[in-house]
């Protein structure tokens, strides 16, 4: 399955894989140049559906899950201080997303959006540190009855897209999907430090499915 959020690149890419193999066909005298430029256009096009891939997941229930939004590779936990929605010391895992993951984000609980807030920056590789506080990135915040949950999607190096299609006071589900980052990001969920982290660093983690962490 596609992401909804891809079908405009995958037809502008359909439409160029098209019109370059037609042209090739047609005006390229080479037999062997001319298949192996068509062949590279049917892999930029297999490529393009390849990342706007958005396969469905089974969520593990449990109200005092936290499941990861975002498919990739974890490269932080740490210990922090949250003035922004959490308030107060905090856990925070940052997930490295490749070109290669899935780029669908989902909510890691269930409960209401109380906190959404977007940032134009800067786009430095999203595995650096500052990437947190000076990259292009959306702020999002979903509370329920026993746990704060901030998560921010970060663009990087390559992404200049973000996509979150929410706003304050909707509810939401853990495991929904709510939008995705293009092209290579990071995803940051900053939990309460009261939370048992499920994961550690060099973890591949499954938008969906994996458990972050568990609350008492």
């Amino acid at each position: 399955m596609i992401t909804r959020h891809g079908y405009g690149v995958v037809g502008v890419v359909l439409l160029i894989v098209v019109m370059g193999s037609a042209l090739s066909w047609y005006f390229v005298e080479a037999g062997a140049v001319k298949f192996s430029l068509i062949a590279l256009f049917v892999l930029f096009l297999l490529f393009t559906l390849y990342f706007f891939r958005d396969p469905d997941r089974s969520t593990p229930g449990g109200a005092n899950l936290i499941i990861a939004p975002a498919d990739g590779k974890v490269v932080l936990v740490q210990d922090v201080v949250d003035t922004e929605f959490v308030h107060g010391d905090a856990r925070q895992v940052s997930i490295f997303m490749s070109p290669l993951n899935v780029h669908v984000n989902r909510f890691p609980i269930s409960g209401t959006v109380g906190y959404f807030c977007y940032f134009p920056g800067e786009f430095l590789v999203a595995f650096d540190d500052k990437a947190s506080l000076r990259n292009e990135r959306t702020h999002i915040g979903v509370q329920n009855s026993s746990q704060r949950v901030l998560f921010k999607q970060i663009a990087g190096f390559v992404a200049r897209r973000i996509v979150a299609e929410l706003q304050v006071g909707d509810r939401v589900a853990a495991g929904q999907r709510f939008g995705m980052i293009k092209f290579g990001s990071r995803v940051d969920v900053i939990m309460p430090r009261s939370v048992t982290v499920k994961v550690g660093v060099g973890d591949r983690t499954v938008a969906g499915e994996t458990v972050l962490a568990e609350s008492s």
